[in-house]
């Protein structure tokens, strides 16, 4: 299906739930997505954390980001109810799945989602690589965010370039219509460009939600307490 083609009409999702992108591949979306179901499920909440899309299997046949989240999520998930396609290759995801023969379905990947609301309260979507990336001919992981009309969190990377990147990725956000429930800003590197983090938080139309150090062997547990959860959605 391309954008020119219309959805079918869905009713709005009542679970209270997110949609984490990021702006680029590698700024920490599973991280941060793992420590937000983490911060959910330390209140009480029921929560379930999901990659339906993922690439780049580990030398011993999982999928870390996979794995990370079904175990986040409380209670724990199955593979199965955590992740949809699974592609080996470390390749953009529209790219594995040409390399597999596969033709990733949109409206399966979106029905997936729906079906994971039945037994939450809160439902976080972690998506592939950042907003744009391409899924299939002539849609991507946008048009999936506007299938399912959940308000988006922003991961951004504390690098050089984040500044571009994050008011690019908003701008195509907001250009959809969607809500921007946040953004938070993860320190990939321990060295991180100067200015950039004070430049963010004043060009970015929406509260910072939290600022993750540098912590190489990091955990959800780690990671929570310098989270806040959004208020778009919960």
């Amino acid at each position: 299906m391309n954008r020119a083609q219309k959805s079918p009409d869905h009713p709005r999702i009542q679970t209270r739930g997110i949609w984490i992108t990021g702006t680029d591949t590698g700024v920490g979306k599973t991280a941060v997505t793992a420590a937000l179901a983490r911060l959910c499920a330390g209140r009480g909440m029921r929560v379930a954390a999901l990659k339906p899309i993922v690439s780049g299997v580990e030398a011993d046949g999982t999928w870390a980001d996979v794995e990370i989240l079904r175990a986040a999520s409380q209670p724990p998930r199955s593979i199965a109810e955590t992740n949809l396609y699974a592609f080996d290759p470390p390749l953009a995801p529209h790219w594995a799945a040409r390399r597999a023969g596969v033709a990733v379905d949109r409206g399966r990947v979106a029905a997936f989602v729906r079906a994971q609301c039945e037994a939450v309260d809160h439902l976080l979507v972690e998506g592939a690589g950042g907003f744009l990336a391409p899924l299939g001919d002539g849609w991507g992981l946008a048009e999936l965010a506007e299938d399912l009309r959940f308000p988006v969190l922003l991961v951004v990377g504390l690098r050089l370039g984040a500044i571009n990147h994050a008011l690019l990725s908003v701008e195509a956000i907001r250009a959809r219509g969607l809500p921007f429930a946040g953004w938070v800003a993860n320190t990939p590197n321990p060295v991180v460009a100067e200015g950039t983090l004070e430049t963010l938080r004043q060009r970015l139309p929406a509260p910072c939600l939290g600022v993750l150090p540098h912590i190489p062997l990091w955990s959800a547990a780690l990671l929570s307490p310098y989270l806040s959860l959004p208020e778009t959605g919960y």
